[in-house]
C-alpha cells in the first residue's frame, strides 16, 4: 500500500494520543473546499511513502506513539487498507480513520472486527444541499446515511464534524444537520482555512459570529456540539 502524506507527530489528529498521521490519495467525492486537493485531483504529483518505510518507521515508535490516524483523500477506497491496519494493530497501535462515509460496509468491517479504535467522519452539509457541497451533483447520499446510521448506534467511538464555508452553510444547514445527527457523542463545527491547495477558489471563512450562532443551532439537537479551531 502507497502513501502520499506522513506526519510523524501529531498532538491534535488524534483525541487524547500522541499519534503520527497518513494520507492516502484519491477520493470519489470533490468538496469544492477540500484543503487536500493535491491528493484529490493531481495525485501524480504527489511525493509516496511505502507500505515498508511506515511499518519500519512505526516499529521504532513502539512505547513513544500511541495512535496511527489513516486519513485521505478517502483511504476506505484503498483496496490495502485493511491488511495494512491489521500490520499496524499488530504493533500495538491504535488505529483513527476520517472517512466521507461512503464506505458502509467497509467502515463497519473495520469496526466490528476491532481493527479500527476511533472514527471521524466529515458531514459536508444537510441532505437538501449534499449534492453541491460535495461536487458529485449526482450523488446518493444513501451510503453516508448508512455510515451515520452505524456511528450513532454507538459501537466505536466516534465523531462527526463539518467544514463551514460561507458559500455553502447557513445556520439553517447546520441545523438540518444536527437534527439528522441527533444524539452524536460529539460534533464539532470548523471554519474553512484556505490552505492554498484547494479544489476550486474564492471561498471564504464565515464570521466568529456566524460560527456562534451555528454552534448554538446544532446546540439544540446535540448539546455538546463545539466549535473546532479557534
Amino acid at each position: 500500500m502507497k502513501f502520499n502524506g506522513f506526519q510523524k507527530l501529531t498532538l491534535l489528529d488524534y483525541p487524547g494520543k500522541v499519534a503520527c498521521t497518513l494520507f492516502t490519495a484519491g477520493c470519489n467525492l470533490r468538496c469544492p473546499f477540500c484543503h487536500n486537493a493535491s491528493l484529490v485531483t493531481h495525485i501524480d504529483n504527489v511525493v509516496s511513502y511505502d507500505e515498508d518505510e511506515i511499518l519500519d518507521f512505526l516499529r521504532k515508535r513502539q512505547g513513544i506513539l500511541g495512535g496511527v490516524c489513516i486519513t485521505g483523500g478517502e483511504p476506505l477506497m484503498q483496496s490495502g487498507v485493511t491488511d495494512f491496519i491489521k500490520k499496524v494493530k499488530e504493533l500495538g497501535f491504535s488505529v483513527k480513520l476520517d472517512t466521507n462515509g461512503t464506505f458502509p460496509e467497509k467502515l463497519t468491517m473495520l469496526a466490528e472486527s476491532k481493527l479500527i479504535d476511533y472514527v471521524a467522519m466529515d458531514i459536508k452539509n444537510c441532505k437538501e444541499k449534499y449534492a453541491v457541497t460535495s461536487g458529485i451533483t449526482d450523488l446518493n447520499i444513501g451510503n453516508i446515511e448508512k455510515s451515520v446510521e452505524f456511528l450513532l448506534s454507538g459501537k466505536i467511538p466516534y465523531e462527526f464534524r463539518t467544514t463551514v464555508v460561507a458559500e455553502f452553510h447557513t445556520p439553517q444547514d447546520i441545523g438540518e444537520i444536527a437534527k439528522w445527527i441527533k444524539g452524536a457523542d460529539k460534533y464539532y463545527l470548523q471554519n474553512f482555512v484556505d490552505s492554498g491547495d484547494l479544489i476550486e477558489d474564492g471561498l471564504c471563512a464565515v464570521s466568529p459570529e456566524t460560527m456562534q450562532n451555528m454552534r448554538a443551532v446544532a446546540a439544540k439537537f446535540i448539546p455538546n456540539a463545539e466549535i473546532r479551531g479557534v
